[in-house]
């Protein structure tokens, strides 16, 4: 999802919260090793992953594979911080949405057995489904384009988070909620499509999915250790989990396991994972009818192809080359698979942190770089005249529903999409810009006239899209006002947004500070005495007084959606 999205691509304050993956890191300056020098190839997939991971912090298991054989395969940092376990790479990560190949799978197994179809309407296996009129297929929600809500998205979720639920109740949480477009016309990454997923394996196969996963795939292919990652089971090897906060790691907050489901409930390890890549290759699961099905990219009413197709993101490129991949992420883990098919390279990253820094979907694009003899290489920012970066700033229109902001600041731009970020980026030519410390890089396009037209945005996955310029204004700057620092510490304090995870409230002298839990703390500024913003990101804050004027909660507004937090400390 860019790389693919993971189970919870819920924005809470300033970042997503974690149930997949993002953008490119710093790319790799270093010299290309040959593609027939094992040794140089490790040396220089070593010096990659390195320096991303500490001794004595979170760390990862990282797996190369290039012709069947393993080419690099080590362990980084620590399995578990407070017992002082190192990890290896033979250890035990949740993947998060990476699971969702698995259940994929699952279902082509089950067409094969003449089970199902996958152009079979949901409501022949979930009768009671309400699909408000709509045909809506196991294709659909196998591809994003069933349109139904993702439920990690709803406020109504956060407060649940430490519940265990059914998998009745789980779907009682989004089925009533109103389609977001009309099946089949439009691509959105959706948990709750692949939650209905679990429950049609469940009607088809006549076993529990934990059971049907376990049993149909992990033990035949030897993968044993690979399981459903239930919160009471003991999984020996299973690292924990970890955030990132300002002042250092914490641990990763609850997840009842039954919420991710066969959306992301899944761990593994890097070796098993291997297993399974050469099980799609030998044809050991499936036929080679299903396994062209899993990788064929998904085309929409009007006959656009979609960059999913079964579980996989499909039609992104490493140098040119094409990749298939899924990032998962999931409290307290991150993880990364890509798959070469031309060039016969398998690349796994799982990690035990939810760290920004160390993204491992821009880790794995390295590493499959490398593999094929052509290291990513740094860019270098040059400076440009100030008038030539004002001849950039506008409002660029991504869809209906989202726009990107470049803005100019002292000497460079920074560039803002709606919700999200303020990111700045340096140009390494006249109309080329990129983000540091990622992949990502922007074109800025003119026509014959020289006048801006519109923007092109390339993913470290090297999927492409362009943004149009609009005449729309510039949204006018908040203005700050003077607020006396008493009338603030009203509003220090512990804001819970949902089980586990705090938005807390400090003061510093006369500044003013938001610190969500496992994020950066940012300084939010006045606009009223109860109405606050970020400049770092685009989200407002509202504090909630009773008649008594005791505040008793906050409302974070980001993204379109308004989420309270009621004050606990």
């Amino acid at each position: 999802m860019k790389s693919v999205r993971s189970l919870s691509a819920l924005v809470f304050l300033f970042l997503n919260v974690v149930f997949l993956s993002g953008l490119n890191n710093a790319a790799l300056a270093q010299k290309a090793a040959s593609p027939g020098n094992e040794a140089e190839l490790a040396k220089a997939m070593d010096a990659a992953a390195a320096p991303l991971y500490k001794a004595d912090g979170p760390g990862a298991a990282v797996l190369v594979m290039k012709d069947g054989k393993p080419i690099f395969r080590k362990g980084y940092g620590m399995a578990d911080i407070a017992l002082g376990i190192p990890m290896r790479p033979e250890m035990v990560f949740r993947l998060g949405s990476v699971t969702k190949q698995f259940t994929a799978a699952g279902i082509l197994l089950l067409e094969e057995e003449g089970k199902l179809s996958i152009s079979d309407e949901i409501t022949k296996y979930l009768p009671d489904y309400p699909t408000q009129g709509k045909k809506i297929t196991i294709e659909h929600l196998l591809t994003h384009t069933s349109g139904i809500k993702n439920y990690t998205n709803l406020p109504k979720w956060l407060p649940l988070w430490g519940k265990d639920l059914s998998l009745t109740e789980l779907i009682d949480l989004f089925k009533n909620e109103p389609l977001d477009f009309e099946p089949g016309t439009k691509w959105n990454y959706s948990n709750s499509g692949y939650i209905l997923l679990g429950a049609i394996i469940e009607k088809a196969s006549g076993q529990k999915y934990d059971t049907f996963v376990e049993t149909r795939i992990f033990k035949p292919l030897g993968m044993t250790h690979s399981f459903y990652g239930h919160n009471h089971r003991i999984i020996p090897n299973h690292v924990a989990g970890y955030d990132k906060t300002a002042a250092g790691y914490s641990n990763a907050a609850y997840l009842s396991m039954t919420h991710p489901h066969a959306a992301g409930a899944l761990v593994s390890s890097v070796d098993d994972l291997a297993l399974w890549d050469a099980a799609l290759n030998g044809g050991k699961l499936l036929k080679p009818e299903s396994l062209k099905k899993m990788f064929t990219p998904f085309k929409l009413a009007d006959g656009k192809l979609t960059n999913y197709a079964l579980g996989w993101g499909v039609g992104a490129q490493v140098q040119q080359h094409s990749i298939q991949e899924h990032g998962g992420g999931i409290n307290g883990f991150a993880t990364d698979v890509l798959r070469m098919p031309q060039d016969h390279v398998y690349v796994v990253v799982l990690t035990n942190c939810t760290d920004p820094e160390t993204r491992p979907e821009a880790l794995a694009h390295k590493l499959a770089a490398i593999a094929i003899g052509k290291p990513l290489v740094e860019r270098t920012a040059i400076k440009l005249d100030p008038k030539v970066l004002d001849a950039y700033t506008g409002v660029y229109q991504v869809d209906e529903t989202t726009s990107r902001m470049v803005t100019r600041e002292n000497d460079h731009l920074l560039s803002q999409r709606t919700g999200g970020s303020r990111l700045p980026i340096f140009p390494f030519s006249e109309t080329e810009f990129f983000v540091k410390n990622s992949g990502t890089e922007m074109r800025f396009i003119k026509d014959g006239t020289g006048k801006v037209t519109g923007m092109e945005v390339t993913q470290e996955d090297g999927t492409k899209s362009i943004a149009a310029r609009t005449d729309k204004p510039l949204p006018k700057a908040r203005q700050s006002v003077q607020l006396d620092p008493k009338v603030f510490d009203a509003y220090v304090g512990e804001y819970e947004l949902a089980p586990n995870f705090i938005l807390t409230i400090s003061r510093a002298d006369n500044k003013f500070l938001a610190q969500a839990t496992g994020q950066t703390q940012l300084e939010i500024l006045p606009e009223s005495e109860t109405e606050f913003f970020l400049t770092a990101v685009d989200a407002q804050l509202t504090f909630v007084k009773n008649d008594e004027g005791k505040v008793t909660q906050l409302i974070l507004h980001q993204g379109g959606r308004d989420v309270p937090g009621k004050k606990i400390k």
